[in-house]
């Protein structure tokens, strides 16, 4: 088979495996040593961290499909391919809620193949397309300015008004961009599940430079504990401790030592008023539900 079919074959088992929306198909395509990278993430990936990644874009777009518009080889094992990614976002996109919205992003490949599969993939869209199409804003900000440091946040509740009695916090720091995309495969189902437990209140992600953290507010600590007992937090907690998996690690649990009253402030009046001792301005008008604390 001659050079241009062999890479030609390897090309079209790659985006082959995107349409299968088979994670473990994509990162296979890879030769060993062979990384991937798009200007959605922070630096190469490949392995797990390749299969994370194209299972986080499949869970947001269930029916994800790459459309190939022009394909031309060059020397050396070089395919460029120009393509259109289709699909809906009905599910959770990196810890984002579905928009529901159809995008249609026009994107290239630079591919490079060897006899065993893909050496490199480097994939070009325009981020700032992608995100007007998913109806969001696109914020630019510095990663730093003076003491400040900027990063990104998510959040998920109950959906239960309550005084948090607890808090808890794990932090995690990571060692290249392909490990934190991988704690953050991690995080996302974990965060799901912890609605599921009794007294949850509410969950928030934070990254910041190589550091991931997660804050939980709970009904007391009794309730914050029952996250020992979840089959993903116990299987996150072997990893770090069997394998050589992130660089440092910490969790804690805080209990409340004083809280202040929940201030509302009556649409009626303009008087602020204790959420926490009535639905009932004084002023005789019904307050607003409260807000949830986290």
């Amino acid at each position: 088979m001659s050079t241009t079919m062999t890479s030609l074959t390897h090309v079209h088992r790659y985006f082959q495996a995107w349409n299968d929306r088979d994670p473990a198909a994509v990162a296979a395509t890879l030769a060993e040593g062979g990384t991937y990278s798009d200007p959605n993430v922070a630096g190469p990936l490949s392995g797990q961290a390749l299969a994370s990644y194209a299972q986080a874009l499949f869970e947001g777009f269930p029916d994800l499909h790459f459309e190939i518009q022009e394909l031309a080889t060059l020397p050396d094992g070089m395919t460029v391919a120009r393509w259109l990614m289709r699909g809906t976002n009905t599910g959770s996109l990196r810890g984002a809620p579905p928009s529901g919205r159809v995008i249609a992003l026009p994107g290239v490949d630079y591919i490079v193949t060897t006899e065993a599969g893909l050496r490199s993939v480097e994939g070009y869209f325009d981020r700032q397309t992608m995100a007007e199409q998913l109806g969001l804003q696109v914020l630019v900000q510095p990663h730093s300015a003076g003491p400040f440091r900027f990063g990104y946040s998510v959040n998920t509740d109950s959906g239960t008004w309550a005084r948090p009695g607890a808090i808890s916090l794990t932090w995690i720091d990571t060692r290249s961009p392909a490990e934190a995309e991988q704690v953050r495969a991690i995080s996302r189902p974990l965060a799901a599940e912890l609605r599921t437990v009794p007294g949850f209140l509410s969950w928030m992600g934070v990254g910041i430079g190589n550091r991931l953290s997660t804050i939980s507010a709970w009904r007391d600590e009794d309730a914050a504990r029952q996250v020992m007992r979840l089959d993903l937090h116990r299987a996150a907690v072997r990893r770090f401790f069997s394998e050589d998996f992130g660089a440092a690690v910490h969790t804690g649990v805080w209990s409340a030592h004083h809280l202040n009253p929940l201030w509302v402030r009556c649409p009626a009046c303009q008087q602020v008023t204790d959420a926490t001792a009535g639905d009932t301005c004084d002023c005789g008008r019904q307050l607003p539900p409260p807000p949830h604390y986290w």
